[in-house]
């Protein structure tokens, strides 16, 4: 039995972690932080998990946090994370973190996008936790950075054709819409009802924190330095992610050969799945699932194929793609505890 412990645990992305952990038949969650609600159960912060999770929010000095489990989830806002990982590692305990510390592989380039970095020592162990790129090194991993939620339905989508060569990375543009969960539980103007209800927006155009991540991943995919155009939206929902991606095609293609690509990438990944041709994803197709449904059209009279690709953000663009990491850190079978089929409607 693994110990874990869930660092921030009051916030969405805690909350889907200990529903996600509670049915994990190989751990037990020893230890759950909160400093606004310490003393208080997790289940009666979030009231859908009563008589599933037992654990007390807890406010926990960090010299003593370590001793507590064995693999800790940090769920908590970017800087904290950095100033966290040190004492973890440093103790011998294996982490995945869900902030964006440890996504980046060049400190000048965080900083540019976030804030000065307290622990660059550990940038070049910290291994993207994108299961169906970077498999085997989290299997190695004490240090894994889980992915963003937008950076991981538009990576999965471009994968097949980045590495085949097909398109023109100077071409991207990433049209990307997103449930008010994916900007979190804390009070804020933007993500009240009446700010969001009835209204559909872009926001922080091009400037959104994702696209260094973003960018960085389909450099290494395509080989070269790419710079892409990256727009998020706001839609009145609670979850979900599709992401809309445009490129122009370097080649003659046929939807059979683009469904082979596909095929051929994804044929073994438990979570992603291939829309029928003729058909494309949508967010309610994949709401409370690990799964990452994409789909296709090549629209020959512009040159471009347009990709299309639904995530949950709380669950593959957060808490699940957190537990698929941990099952390959600490030797499970990858999909344990992310079996749940989507909730439809």
């Amino acid at each position: 039995m693994v110990r874990v412990g869930l660092v921030g645990a009051s916030g969405y992305t805690g909350a889907e972690l200990a529903r996600i952990l509670c049915g994990h038949p190989g751990v037990e969650i020893a230890v759950a932080t909160s400093r606004q609600h310490a003393g208080i159960p997790l289940a009666e912060v979030y009231p859908h998990l009563r008589g599933k999770v037992d654990v007390v929010c807890e406010n926990v000095d960090m010299d003593q946090l370590p001793g507590r489990a064995d693999l800790f989830f940090l769920a908590v806002p970017h800087q904290t994370a950095m100033s966290l990982v040190p004492a973890f590692l440093e103790a011998g305990k294996k982490v995945v973190d869900l902030s964006a510390d440890f996504r980046i592989h060049d400190a000048a380039v965080y900083e540019k996008w976030y804030q000065p970095h307290s622990a660059t020592q550990y940038l070049a162990e910290a291994v993207y936790g994108l299961p169906e790129l970077y498999r085997q090194q989290v299997r190695a991993a004490r240090l894994v950075a889980n992915p963003g939620c937008y950076p991981t339905s538009i990576i999965l989508g471009l994968a097949p054709l980045l590495k085949a060569g097909v398109i023109d990375p100077a071409s991207l543009i990433c049209d990307s819409k997103s449930g008010v969960s994916g900007a979190g539980r804390g009070a804020n103007l933007g993500s009240l009802y009446c700010e969001m209800g009835e209204g559909f927006k872009a926001y922080k155009v091009g400037a959104h924190r994702h696209t260094p991540e973003i960018e960085q991943e389909v450099s290494a995919l395509a080989g070269q330095p790419v710079v892409l155009s990256f727009t998020p939206h706001l839609v009145p929902m609670s979850r979900g992610i599709l992401s809309t991606i445009y490129a122009k095609t370097t080649a003659e293609l046929t939807d059979a050969a683009v469904t082979a690509l596909y095929e051929e990438a994804y044929a073994d990944e438990p979570f992603v799945r291939l829309c029928p041709g003729g058909t494309y994803p949508a967010t309610q197709y994949v709401r409370g699932s690990n799964c990452c449904d994409i789909g296709f059209k090549l629209d020959r009279r512009t040159g471009r194929i347009v990709v299309l690709s639904a995530i949950d953000n709380l669950v593959k663009g957060a808490a699940g793609q957190a537990v698929q990491n941990m099952n390959l850190a600490c030797g499970f079978p990858e999909g344990q505890g992310l079996a749940q089929v989507p909730l439809f409607p």
